[in-house]
């Protein structure tokens, strides 16, 4: 069976634009990488079931940097561009869909603010609302510089909950139908822990946050009733020895969620924890990477592969995941995509 993927990439060097590749289940190969979308570093991409892809997107025609979300129409060959969304200052580092409420969320790491769109009929966005991320900075140099909201998505609940890894905080609101926010609660972590991305078990309202920086997570307690958050505990994702440069990154949760993945850029690794007890993490493994900087991964829709995208190598793996132990097992590496930062299965 052939599942088709985007992989989202800068467009620093290589690269022009989105690419789709073909993942063959049966042989357990990615085969027939081809650039499907031409923009300006689509580093995030999200596909709503209407089959409208929003991406990050940079814009370097204008004298002054200028970024925003671009809307593809995927329904056809070659995509369409509906719309640039575009404003003056960097692009977006996140965007994410409420199919309920027809909104897309951006979180904008280096300008600081959060926005909501509203999802018109033809699929083109309007933006509803505007957050700027607020609060004393961290101690790490990479916070110096003021707010990094890494990461808006919804909460097991549809509220909105926002990673800022510049201030070491995680944000929740509410959100009203039109788009409109609410501040709700505020958590603050561990000064550098560097808040980037977190990943929730429904059932439990168990999240289990990244800490950039600091190369951990932390299993957070969600309370629906009131928005709150609470650490209740903390692990690294690289070994204790480790000295070097790190970077954690994207992080997904096993449908049966029973296992927990992580990205290690710099260590250049996927963490791999099981879920035990009350939501407790144990370390399984470290796999490498067989590549450089591994910025993001996803699982076939049967989660018996793993694709992970090295970002500073131009490549990506494969790899079969054992669904009992949660270990992975390389199938295929060197498969060449230029510069990947996301890693998007098809709807």
């Amino acid at each position: 069976m052939i599942e088709k993927f985007l992989i989202g990439t800068y467009t620093i060097n290589d690269s022009e634009g989105i690419f789709e590749v073909d993942l063959d289940t049966d042989r357990k190969v990615l085969e027939n990488a081809h650039l499907v979308a031409k923009i300006d570093s689509p580093t995030y991409l999200a596909e709503s079931k209407k089959h409208i892809v929003y991406a990050v997107d940079r814009n370097m025609e204008e004298p002054d940097l200028r970024g925003g979300v671009a809307t593809f129409d995927f329904n056809q060959t070659p995509a369409e561009l509906l719309q640039e969304e575009i404003e003056t200052g960097t692009s977006d580092a996140y965007v994410a869909i409420d199919e309920e409420r027809q909104l897309v969320f951006t979180a904008n790491y280096h300008m600081g603010y959060v926005s909501v769109y509203a999802i018109q009929d033809d699929g083109r966005l309007r933006l509803a609302d505007r957050v700027q991320s607020l609060g004393d900075v961290g101690p790490r140099p990479q916070q110096a510089d003021g707010a990094h909201p890494h990461y808006a998505n919804l909460t097991p609940d549809g509220r909105l909950i926002v990673c800022d890894l510049g201030t070491d905080r995680v944000h929740v609101y509410d959100i009203s139908d039109e788009g409109k926010l609410t501040a709700v609660s505020e958590l603050k972590t561990t000064p550098g822990f560097g808040p980037r991305n977190i990943s929730f078990v429904n059932e439990t309202n168990l999240g289990y946050l990244v800490g950039e920086l600091a190369s951990q997570v932390s299993v957070v307690r969600y309370n629906p009733q009131d928005g709150s958050l609470a650490i209740l505990n903390t692990y690294s994702t690289i070994p204790s020895d480790w000295t070097a440069h790190n970077g954690a990154a994207a992080i997904k949760i096993s449908h049966d969620q029973r296992f927990v993945y992580i990205t290690n850029r710099g260590h250049d690794s996927i963490a791999v924890f099981a879920i035990v007890g009350d939501g407790e993490l144990a370390l399984v493994e470290r796999t490498p990477s067989e590549g450089e900087f591994p910025r993001d991964f996803n699982f076939s829709a049967d989660e018996s592969l793993l694709i992970v995208a090295n970002q500073n190598s131009d490549n990506m793996a494969l790899f079969e995941r054992d669904q009992v132990t949660g270990r992975l097992t390389l199938c295929q590496k060197d498969f060449a995509v230029p510069e990947g930062t996301c890693v998007m299965r098809r709807l």
